[in-house]
């Protein structure tokens, strides 16, 4: 059982986590987070800690930096965008079992004294901005590294703000190449940069 009292935005997504790992969930019912809900998150974070796994789009990124704020000491698990979609729908409720197991094995800690390691110039010297596969590129390293598809600028924030270290993102970057050079490599997704 995870320690953890993992935090999701739906029903389906409780019931998606219950099917890949034995945890306690609370739903955020989308991006209500109506008192008594985020009461229940604020307990779970003092007794327990708390995970957050939102969906891989748009409206969970929001909720993810809401909750961020508010609970400065919670985990954070990613699934990749690509491994959340099915029947034209983007989830944590379309994940599979393994891939929210992967997740969770690859939690972070969002750090609030960012590390500065990488600046932007590592970004663009590792392909990761400014060339056409750079959004699959990005979208494999952060998979890699569990801190899930970002823009270039939230990837940049999140390789400083989640506690990657050089060695961590060196060696992302070398799976990257290796599955490149066996021609499973990257190509261009719909993300934008």
């Amino acid at each position: 059982m995870i320690k953890e009292v993992i935090v999701v935005e739906g029903k389906q997504d409780i019931a998606a986590v219950k099917r890949a790992v034995e945890a306690e969930c609370i739903a955020t019912e989308g991006f209500n987070l109506l008192p008594r809900c985020l009461s229940r998150i604020e307990q779970a974070y003092k007794k327990r800690g708390i995970i957050i796994l939102t969906d891989p789009d748009s409206a969970g990124e929001r909720i993810r930096k809401f909750l961020a704020e508010r609970f400065p000491e919670a985990k954070h698990a990613f699934v990749p965008r690509e491994q959340a979609e099915a029947n034209d729908d983007i989830g944590i409720e379309q994940a599979k079992p393994a891939a929210i197991r992967e997740a969770l094995s690859k939690v972070r800690l969002h750090e609030w004294q960012p590390t500065g390691e990488f600046g932007l110039q590592d970004i663009m010297a590792c392909r990761l901005s400014g060339v056409p596969d750079a959004t699959a590129r990005r979208a494999a390293v952060g998979e890699s590294l569990g801190i899930g598809y970002a823009n270039a600028k939230s990837f940049l924030y999140r390789l400083n703000h989640y506690g990657v270290t050089r060695a961590e993102f060196n060696a992302a970057l070398e799976r990257l190449e290796a599955a490149a050079s066996k021609g499973s490599g990257v190509e261009e997704t719909e993300y934008g940069d």
